[in-house]
């Protein structure tokens, strides 16, 4: 049996590598789940759906807002609705790579992404109650991210990390929103 250690700050640190090596070649379909996963994964492939769900229900959100957008100022915030659109996409997409890697499906069907979204497709009746809905779509994104970052914790650090990437970017949308609102730049 190899057994490799290696001391560390407080203590000592071993590992059964053969184990290790028997185990990833026993499970090779399993991809990146190994038998240390310590998360729920069909909670988390749930949590990542409703994520995604989120995402695409923000991007039409502010692709919408963009066409939309009329009025003093509106050339800049339309830009900001785009750049925003743009970003949470890409937030839909890596969601959705992750999925795959956990051995799941993404789910793009229509029917039920309204149901499973976090945030609500709010269109506005003008530029202001746009950005009001899209800085009250990103404090739900928010709330709803950190709460699945703290169920996550150790257990899957990777799907953790990802939320908390994308829950920087969604701070910062809350921030450009909030500032629109306010008239700051």
């Amino acid at each position: 049996m190899t057994k490799q250690s290696g001391a560390q700050a407080g203590g000592s640190f071993s590992m059964d590598l053969q184990k290790i090596r028997d185990d990833a070649r026993k499970h090779m379909s399993d991809g990146p789940v190994t038998a240390t996963y310590g998360a729920d994964r069909e909670t988390v492939l749930k949590l990542l759906n409703d994520a995604l769900a989120t995402e695409l229900v923000c991007t039409l959100r502010y692709k919408r807002h963009y066409f939309m957008a009329k009025g003093i100022n509106s050339e800049a915030v339309a830009t900001e609705f785009a750049e925003h659109a743009s970003e949470e996409q890409e937030h839909a997409d890596r969601l959705a790579e992750r999925i795959v890697q956990l051995g799941g499906e993404p789910d793009f069907a229509p029917d039920g992404i309204k149901g499973r979204a976090h945030s609500e497709y709010k269109e506005g009746t003008d530029l202001t109650d746009m950005i009001r809905e899209n800085l009250i779509a990103e404090r739900i994104a928010i709330d709803t991210y950190r709460e699945i970052i703290r169920y996550l914790g150790e257990k899957d650090v990777t799907t953790r990390r990802l939320f908390e990437e994308i829950l920087a970017v969604e701070e910062e949308h809350a921030d450009d929103m909030a500032d629109l609102l306010s008239g700051r730049d």
